[in-house]
């Protein structure tokens, strides 16, 4: 039986400008959070949720995120280099063979990091305008993964984060780093958090769980970060030293994330019941 894959060999580059260029990983990123931006400023109208505060909470939580997101991949899985090249974990650039610096985009983002920067910066913006903490918690949590969505297909188009050689009729051979057939992991990742969207959407219109605090931030990181641990076991690892690791830095981050979230679940759902024995 002949297997025949997909080939895929798309260049994370859209076109170039006075040296500075355009690549699909960053209108999905902005796109993702662009969208989840709208969708947000639905949630606080449904709500009757004053709107003076969405510009404030959209830039602390796109800061909270990036920021969080690059410096979660520098210090994470790449300490030594970044810690030793500071320029390159701030400002994306990369140095260039013949010496000197070059614009590179910011090619390494981790999620772990962003949604550690995001809780952060949400704790801020809560500090700021005195408006309470679970609950827009929750509310990011009912759009974010839309936004990883993106990120993950953006993962796609530059080709990384790939998966290990399988040989399932659907297997991608990402032409850009090797012709052996792997795991989509980055597509797998992307239609696991579609799907989480859409629970989401569906609980938050269809049942009342959006007045149990808290239920929707648990929910969505147990999901997110729970499937994240199962899907490592079929990807490649991406840095040097985890390979000597039973398990990957990327399980080793979630694991924590996934209890947490539990956590916020039953204390939801807990409250609740106390509310309705009264």
């Amino acid at each position: 039986m002949i297997l025949s894959y997909i080939h895929w060999n798309v260049h994370p580059e859209i076109f170039k400008i006075l040296g500075i260029s355009l690549q699909y990983y960053g209108i999905l990123f902005v796109g993702g959070l662009i969208f989840a931006f709208y969708l947000i400023k639905k949630i606080f109208a449904e709500n009757k949720i004053p709107l003076d505060n969405l510009e404030k909470l959209t830039w602390y939580c796109f800061f909270g995120i990036f920021i969080g997101a690059r410096l979660g991949h520098c210090l994470f899985y790449e300490p030594e280099y970044y810690l030793a090249n500071p320029l390159e974990m701030i400002f994306p650039i990369a140095p260039k063979p013949g010496g000197g610096y070059e614009f590179s985009g910011y090619r390494g983002l981790a999620s772990h990091g962003g949604a550690i920067g995001l809780v952060i910066a949400l704790v801020c913006y809560s500090l700021k305008t005195k408006q309470n903490l679970i609950k827009t918690l929750d509310i990011i949590a009912i759009v974010t993964p839309i936004s990883a969505f993106c990120i993950r297909m953006g993962n796609l188009m530059n080709s990384e984060i790939i998966g290990k050689p399988a040989e399932v009729p659907w297997a991608f051979v990402f032409e850009r780093v090797d012709n052996i057939p792997r795991h989509p992991a980055q597509l797998y990742e992307a239609i696991a958090y579609l799907i989480i969207f859409f629970i989401n959407r569906y609980l938050y219109k269809r049942t009342g769980l959006f007045q149990n605090r808290g239920f929707f931030f648990g929910l969505t990181i147990t999901l997110i970060f729970g499937f994240r641990f199962f899907i490592e076991f079929i990807k490649e690892r991406q840095v040097e030293f985890e390979k000597l690791m039973q398990l990957d830095m990327g399980q080793v981050l979630s694991i924590p994330f996934a209890v947490i979230g539990t956590g916020f679940i039953i204390y939801s759902l807990s409250q609740n019941k106390k509310i309705e024995k009264k």
